[in-house]
């Protein structure tokens, strides 16, 4: 083990899929898992080579108005949600499999922290998303609990007791084990708690400016310590009128979709990478399947730098020299494999 890292490389992918919008503002991401599944992400995924098992969708929710407690809305079915991806990750990771985990609203992150925490305590999450979540019901008044995930994780005050006790443990992260990367906006509220705690960050110009190079520096930097880095993704930190996705539609603010893949293909090609989630895609944002046929594609080409060589060459650099940066010696090979099996998807003459 180096820095923290763990010592083995992901024998398959398993994939867990979380149909709830329990915490949003509307109903819509429920449909994601579906979605990606029709658009084919289980053979795309198997055609780069990858041995996938699909564990299903854990039971879902889909959003309503929660007038009984308008200040953290269906505050027991995010609960619930949660804790049976708790159980899928949890069960995936102790087998040696990488987890993915398709939401969903980005409360399903509770469970997939509270699943990872099992195992190990030492975790860290980069929380990949336009806003930082760390809002609580007594900060704002919409009670979309969606943008109070990363509260909850870390158990501030005012948070809802039954959510942030989901793991093992309260709270279930500490500030240090979260990184929040290509944040551009923040409620006062969260400005004023981030720096209270000293919680790091790569901010949306940084990343926009070096997207790859901002994911290295969190690769080889903050995130060696860990024994499994987390990564989860909000399609909220797309620019809509460049990949219109995403639940929330922001324009001429976000990444570009092409810099947001090149963001995933460094970070789980770290050595000690063990889990994604992706949440806030909303299918009805795409009525033709089109983005989630290339968001599907974008995501196995992305999946194929950790299993299809690239991930064995970062442990095996770590393991000949503890002190080197923990990167693959030819990533650019792993990536063209993935460019490969995109290329020979496309009809002659496209």
């Amino acid at each position: 083990m180096v820095d923290g890292v763990g010592d083995h490389v992901p024998r398959r992918l398993e994939i867990v899929g979380a149909p709830s919008t329990a915490g949003a503002y509307a109903p819509g991401q429920e449909k994601a898992p579906d979605a990606y599944r029709a658009a084919g992400l289980i053979g795309l995924l198997e055609e780069r080579g990858i041995a996938v098992t699909d564990r299903g969708d854990v039971p879902g929710f889909r959003w309503r108005i929660d007038r009984e407690h308008m200040r953290a809305m269906n505050a027991d079915a995010v609960a619930d949600v949660a804790r049976a991806v708790a159980d899928q990750v949890a069960a995936g990771l102790s087998d040696g499999s990488a987890m993915l985990v398709l939401g969903g609203d980005c409360t399903v992150e509770l469970g997939t922290v509270a699943g990872a925490t099992r195992g190990t305590e030492n975790v860290g999450l980069v929380y990949i998303d336009y806003d930082t979540d760390m809002n609580t019901p007594l900060s704002v008044e919409d009670g979309a609990l969606d943008w109070m995930g990363v509260a909850h994780l870390l158990g501030i005050p005012d948070t809802v007791p039954s959510l942030a006790g989901i793991g093992p443990r309260t709270p279930m992260l500490r500030p240090d084990q979260v990184l929040l990367f290509a944040n551009g906006s923040s409620t006062g509220f969260e400005r004023r708690t981030i720096d209270e705690l000293g919680i790091q960050e790569v901010q949306l110009p940084q990343v926009k400016a070096d997207p790859a190079g901002a994911a290295r520096g969190v690769v080889d930097g903050w995130a060696r310590r860990f024994e499994r880095l987390l990564v989860h993704v909000d399609a909220d930190v797309l620019d809509f009128l460049d990949f219109p996705i995403a639940e929330e539609t922001r324009r001429y603010r976000g990444l570009r979709f092409e810099q947001l893949v090149a963001v995933l293909r460094e970070l789980v090609m770290a050595p000690n990478w063990t889990t994604l989630t992706i949440c806030e895609v909303n299918p009805d944002h795409d009525p033709d399947g089109s983005s989630m046929l290339r968001l599907s594609e974008a995501l196995a080409d992305v999946l194929a730098g950790a299993f299809a060589g690239a991930g064995g060459e970062r442990w095996a650099a770590a393991a000949e020299d503890p002190g080197a940066p923990a990167r693959p010696r030819d990533p650019q090979a792993a990536r063209q494999r993935g460019v490969a099996h995109r290329v020979r998807r496309r009809p002659e003459g496209s």
